[in-house]
């Protein structure tokens, strides 16, 4: 019989109990605006079609060949979706 079976092992009874990965929390010292952002700030998401439209220039202007290939799966993939990919080919 080792040693190793002897170990009991400890709970955690003692310290704070925090929710923060063993830090202690903070306070924002009144700082309530945390996560607002001025609505010019923030630009409108890409459509669908402009983000394919990008793929369809990286896949014709791109020389690194892992670029490439993202490229090319991303296109595959929506066509795939919209049912298009065997009209391609």
């Amino acid at each position: 019989m080792t040693n190793l079976s002897k170990i009991k092992t400890k709970l955690r009874t003692e310290g704070n109990v925090t929710g923060n990965f063993g830090r202690p929390k903070t306070r924002t010292n009144g700082n309530t605006d945390l996560g607002y952002t001025a609505r010019e700030s923030i630009s409108p998401p890409t459509t669908q079609s402009e983000y394919i439209q990008r793929m369809y220039e990286v896949l014709d202007t791109a020389t690194d060949l892992k670029l490439q290939r993202f490229a090319y799966n991303e296109i595959r993939s929506y066509m795939i979706q919209t049912n298009q990919w065997r009209n391609a080919l």
